[in-house]
């Protein structure tokens, strides 16, 4: 972790003193409790910390937020425990940690998101936090939880709520929604900070949200001028931010657009009709035959992410935007992720509105089938489905080595979630550990949102906000911010307050993020109704890169050697012809876990042998 952006948070007491003395040489940065003992050690750039200090009371904004220390102080002059914590930073916008020290009491939260996230240990006699891991398990010594690996392998990250156990042995994951309250002891409990808004508000009324939500959380990117950058693939979402960016004349805009393989692909023309609107901006346009999907995996190992994931596929792009854009003087990189999931509306959505809106949902789901033609037998028997998530997580471990029934399509299931099996690769092993953690977890478990529309859209806005974290680091080594503006807490409350169903409108795409964007975006641009395919990118990436995936998962796969994958069958699967990328679905998180192990074993040998990791 030597060379890696971190932060940890520590006790006001002398439970603390034992973690403060591993850390400090590692650090390079000190903020100290009011009392003088250490509060926050690490390594974060400049600016990246605003602190206000009241009395005795003390609180810090780490992350991008336009705050400053003068109006963090008036906003903290309210707090009188750390029960009242969130009003010092109601508002606010950006996506940050706060973190917070008063009575000798400590509290810290991430984002809504998962975007900025918190993780805990003990060491010693106190309950120690970080914004990364890895941070606790090299104080701690801890190694790699193999077993968790395996749940990994069926849904990277996992389906909730196995998602908040952490790969790292001895180190705890915080939930999003929850806070971290440290005593002076050192003892630690968790308290709810964040509940996802009722999707009561008609679209009408909730567009007026997302756009002021949006536009703050865009001016939080621009703020402070310089050259920023962002996505601009011709899709809605990257769009709409880099037409909010432009209207900042205080900061100049860098776009950049991936060549496309697929000719049939719509985006280029889009993102053409994008750029002719903003002059002022600079636009990269770079090809993807330097950054296929799947290459690069030979240094993939050197990735600085403290968790498995499928990003690891795009590992040459990234490391190529990073130095694209820092060259042209970037500080800050934008991405559209997020606005599929707030804005598009899953088919599971269907299962709630037929019961408050039966025929309005029966004419939509035929408006549906005519789009996307499935057998609609299945459909129906889902829609009367009444199990709870509880129950559904049940059934799925049942179900973790069947196939799907004949007539379903995974592409179109009214269910919790995605059910598709255990890749024909998994180990009987691996199999029985996953199963044994799903039913573990099913006892008692309880969905995001009441709303099984509303529960897939949360779990694809963590799952997102997971992604992102992870790459941030990535883009981090490389002094590039990466921001994820649609994932920031205030779009989020704006965006899921909208009705479900209005998510979705006959004949238009993204029908609220179209409207929010009125009087920004050129209409002509709003009109899309298409999105863009990447089957092509996947064909080519496999076809330019099978030698590598197979020496990758030859004998010494460590995967294998943890007994959870069969290297002989995903070899053979890399072997067959494909004419659908599905078929190899689930080779992305597969990728991610090997490379993440291969990446610790590294890191490991590097701290024994002296070395820097």
């Amino acid at each position: 972790m030597t060379g890696d952006t971190w932060f940890t948070v520590l006790p006001d007491g002398e439970a603390g003193r034992t973690a403060a003395r591993a850390l400090r040489p590692l650090a390079t940065e000190a903020i100290e409790h009011v009392s003088g003992r250490p509060w926050l050690l690490g390594r974060w750039p400049h600016g990246t910390v605003t602190v206000a200090t009241v009395g005795t009371t003390r609180i810090a904004v780490i992350g991008r937020c336009p705050v400053t220390a003068g109006v963090l102080a008036t906003r903290a002059a309210r707090v009188r425990g750390v029960e009242d914590v969130e009003r010092a930073v109601q508002g606010l916008p950006g996506s940050y940690h706060v973190v917070a020290s008063l009575g000798r009491r400590v509290r810290i939260r991430g984002s809504a998101s998962g975007v900025r996230r918190v993780f805990h240990t003990r060491i010693g006699e106190a309950v120690v936090a970080a914004d990364r891991p890895d941070t606790l398990a090299a104080l701690t010594g801890a190694g790699a939880d193999e077993r968790q690996l395996a749940v990994h392998l069926l849904h990277s990250p996992p389906l909730h709520p196995l998602d908040d156990t952490c790969v790292w042995a001895g180190v705890e994951s915080l939930r999003p929604h929850d806070s971290l309250l440290i005593e002076a002891d050192g003892r630690a409990r968790t308290r709810r900070w964040w509940t996802p808004p009722e999707p009561a508000l008609p679209a009408a009324e909730g567009v007026h949200g997302v756009r002021q939500a949006l536009e703050a959380a865009v001016r939080t990117c621009t703020a402070g001028g310089g050259t920023i950058s962002s996505d601009l693939s011709g899709g809605m979402d990257s769009t709409s931010l880099c037409f909010l960016a432009a209207r900042d004349n205080a900061a100049h805009l860098v776009t950049l657009r991936w060549e496309s393989r697929d000719p049939d692909n719509d985006d280029p023309a889009w993102a053409a009709r994008a750029t002719a609107r903003l002059p002022r901006a600079d636009h990269l346009v770079a090809g993807r035959q330097n950054a296929p999907w799947y290459s690069g995996l030979a240094h993939a190992t050197a990735a600085t992410a403290a968790e498995p994931g499928a990003w690891v596929r795009d590992t040459r792009r990234l490391h190529l935007l990073a130095r694209l854009m820092t060259d042209r003087g970037s500080r800050l990189h934008m991405m559209g992720g997020g606005g599929d999931e707030l804005f598009l509306a899953l088919p599971s959505h269907l299962h709630d509105y037929v019961r408050s809106h039966p025929f309005a949902a029966l004419a939509r789901l035929r408006r549906q089938l005519a789009f996307q033609p499935v057998p609609l037998w299945p459909v129906l028997k889902g829609l009367a489905d009444r199990s709870t998530y509880a129950q559904w997580l049940a059934a799925r471990a049942d179900g973790l080595t069947a196939a799907l029934p004949a007539g379903r399509h995974s592409a179109f299931s009214v269910a919790w979630g995605d059910d598709h099996p255990m890749p024909s690769w998994a180990t009987p092993d691996a199999v029985r550990t996953v199963r044994h953690r799903l039913r573990r977890a099913a006892a008692g478990a309880l969905p995001l949102a009441p709303q099984r529309g509303q529960h897939a859209s949360l779990a694809c806005v963590l799952a997102g906000g997971r992604g992102v974290h992870q790459i941030a680091q990535v883009m981090a080594a490389h002094d590039l911010e990466y921001a994820a503006p649609y994932l920031d807490d205030a779009v989020l409350d704006a965006a899921l307050a909208v009705r479900v169903h209005e998510r979705l409108a006959p004949g238009r795409y993204k029908p609220v993020l179209a409207d929010a964007m009125r009087g920004i975006v050129p209409d002509a641009i709003l009109g899309r109704s298409t999105k863009g395919e990447y089957s092509a990118e996947f064909h080519e990436g496999l076809r330019r890169n099978r030698a590598t995936l197979l020496d990758l998962f030859d004998d010494s796969s460590l995967l294998a050697r943890a007994g959870l994958i069969d290297p002989a069958v995903l070899r053979a699967r890399l072997l067959t012809v494909h004419p659908d990328p599905t078929a190899l679905r689930d080779l992305d998180a597969t990728l991610g876990c090997e490379v993440w192990l291969r990446s610790h074993a590294r890191r490991t040998a590097a701290v024994t042998t002296g070395g820097t990791p």
